[in-house]
């Protein structure tokens, strides 16, 4: 019935379509398998994408040649670019999307790429042989042969659903769980283990006075995800959102609740998000705050449907209702769907290589939940990797790895296979050491050329970037050699209280000045304008923070090279550990268990001491 394929990829989530589409577009033959195909690419939790350091990620998938920022360019009804008041390291885009428009525009996206199959059936097993993955088993009896086998399983792998002392099996609500897998690899030597995350109460937006409540509208100027021309709304036809606050009052009636809190009680064994806690968490652990802040998302532009962030519960259905009705503007409001907390099953991700493929059964895959993370963000990137080197494996060609200097995603990566995670592991800038190269507005210029060399990025996609690096570069040159005359410039200057130009003086001196910006020097300076007519925004954005950050930039890429060099002393895979003296025991287990590929990696596991790579460094060279 069914051929082989290439690559097998069992879930149709965030991490399990961007898996599909990489190996498919990089020529192998792919089967996508679901439990329910009217489900593909859904936004189980929020109706929204990118955020802090998440949209970075959004924007490296983008310049790799993923879906992910098509997407949610093409299904946005607002756009917000986050943290814009510090430097443009910390800058973040962010977008609600239509949930329905997101999940169709993949699905169709998906159906459009050619190599890509679709069957709507269970993943109950993996087919093991000599040791190696090489197919799966469906739930109807179907043993379906590949080279490559992707598990992108989500939180429905013996998923449990709890509201209040209710509970059920179910990946989401009113879907149920993936069976057999779990079992089967424990039968195998892997460590399996639980975690818990959680949902608000979905409710009408027809209910709501939004009149006491505060407006949140998009940015005026709509920069998007995707490097490339993706047809996105108009500013004027975004959809606010809107913010309230919990009370004291609603914290009581919160309370009431607590013996019946699945949570509380026992019933939930797994960890859940420490970044993105329950509400009846967040009241328990903040006894001191009066209020907690509420964002209210719209799910579209033809839904009256509301997501209402910052409410995540497991409480009881009437303690939800009554507690909501007590926050500003909420007092009649109508619930279509409870909150709930799932807990599912995941495998604590020291079990994969740098390529996300399965250290004890080779050929074999995980990306997403499964290995621990939370975030469609997180899955996505993970998806995409794991599809590249899926096709790379089934290739026999060497896998596809970025490092923490080059993208938030190695950074993801390296924290997981390195130091594992026990908690629903979720990106910050702050995990980034090297985050002043690994901006947003740059995602393109670090990854589009090796993705391109990979054969993902199109030449489409790779021209665009060659012309927009290429732009910056002669902005740079006409900034450093075009001098400005204070007659006609020095109206700016005093339009930002700064102080006005004696003589003639180059405009790259000028524009390191604080306050100056460099688009509205351009408006400022006839000749500039005239030289740099071929310049857009983004070009004239890129060469602004390539002069003002230079200092910064060229001290992290120092750092990268002066770190490069344990990154390249490559540990073999068959070190015997055993034989090395003088390694603390704690280093020693760690080094066994999770057999680093490199120093650099050796440096980064927790519980290891500098003193213990120094050693092993000095073994490795003898």
């Amino acid at each position: 019935m069914f051929p082989k394929y290439d690559v097998i990829v069992a879930g149709a989530g965030h991490a399990g379509c961007e898996a599909a589409a990489a190996a498919a577009n990089l020529g192998s033959k792919v089967l996508l398998i679901t439990m329910n195909m009217q489900t593909i690419a859904q936004m189980s939790c929020n109706p929204a994408m990118g955020g802090i350091a998440k949209g970075q990620i959004v924007r490296e998938i983008d310049a790799l040649g993923g879906y992910s920022g098509i997407v949610t360019d093409k299904s946005m009804i607002q756009f917000r670019m986050l943290n814009r008041s510090k430097g443009p390291a910390m800058w973040s885009p962010r977008a609600q999307s239509d949930r329905m428009v997101f999940a169709t525009t993949w699905r169709e996206m998906l159906e459009q790429t050619p190599n890509v199959d679709f069957y709507q059936d269970m993943v109950k097993e993996i087919i093991v042989k000599d040791g190696k993955a090489c197919g799966v088993v469906t739930g109807l009896g179907h043993e379906i042969f590949s080279s490559s086998v992707v598990i992108t399983s989500g939180t429905f792998l013996n998923g449990i659903i709890h509201i209040g002392e209710k509970q059920f099996g179910g990946g989401r609500v009113a879907e149920k769980a993936a069976t057999g897998i779990t079992e089967q690899l424990v039968g195998l030597g892997f460590e399996s283990d639980r975690l818990k995350t959680g949902t608000p109460p979905r409710i009408d937006g027809r209910s709501l006075d939004y009149s006491k409540m505060e407006e949140q509208k998009g940015d005026e100027e709509i920069v998007g995800f995707s490097y490339m021309d993706v047809p996105k709304i108009k500013a004027e036809q975004q959809r606010s959102c809107w913010i309230s606050y919990t009370n004291q009052t609603v914290h009581d009636i919160l309370k009431t609740g607590f013996d019946r809190s699945p949570m509380y009680a026992g019933r939930i064994e797994g960890v859940g998000p420490r970044y993105c806690p329950s509400i009846e968490d967040k009241i328990n652990r903040f006894a001191d705050r009066e209020r907690h802040q509420l964002f209210v998302e719209p799910e579209g532009f033809n839904t009256v449907e509301i997501y209402v962030n910052g409410f995540s519960t497991s409480l009881p259905e009437e303690v939800q209702m009554a507690a909501l009705r007590q926050v500003p503007g909420f007092e009649n409001v109508r619930i279509f769907r409870p909150g709930y907390a799932i807990e599912y099953d995941y495998f604590p991700p020291t079990q994969l290589t740098y390529s996300l493929e399965t250290k004890l059964v080779p050929n074999l895959f995980f990306a997403g939940q499964i290995n621990g993370t939370t975030g469609y963000e997180e899955a996505a990137c993970q998806g995409l990797m794991a599809g590249i080197n899926a096709h790379l494996k089934s290739k026999n060609e060497a896998p596809f790895i970025l490092q923490r200097s080059e993208a938030y995603i190695g950074v993801l990566i390296d924290d997981l296979i390195s130091k594992g995670t026990d908690e629903p592991y979720r990106m910050f800038t702050s995990r980034a050491e090297y985050r002043t190269l690994l901006r947003q507005d740059n995602a393109d210029l670090r990854l589009t050329e090796r993705s391109f060399r990979l054969g993902l990025a199109t030449k489409e996609r790779m021209t665009r970037m060659e012309e927009k690096r290429d732009g910056v570069e002669k902005v740079k040159a006409t900034l450093k050699e075009l001098s400005l005359d204070p007659v006609t410039f020095n109206p700016y200057l005093e339009s930002i209280n700064s102080a006005p130009l004696t003589q003639k003086q180059k405009a790259m001196q000028v524009l390191l000045r604080p306050n100056v910006d460099l688009k509205k020097m351009v408006g400022a300076s006839a000749q500039l304008a005239e030289t740099l007519s071929y310049a857009d925004d983004e070009i004239l954005e890129q060469a602004e923070i390539q002069v003002k950050y230079d200092v910064y930039i060229e001290k992290e890429k120092e750092l990268v090279e002066r770190m490069g060099q344990l990154e390249n002393l490559v540990i073999p895979d068959n070190f015997d550990y055993d034989k090395v003296a003088a390694i603390s025991n704690e280093a020693l287990q760690k080094f066994k268990k999770i057999r680093p590929h490199t120093l650099g990696q050796a440096s980064r596991i927790s519980g290891v001491n500098p003193s213990d790579v120094q050693i092993l460094m000095v073994y490795m060279g003898r």
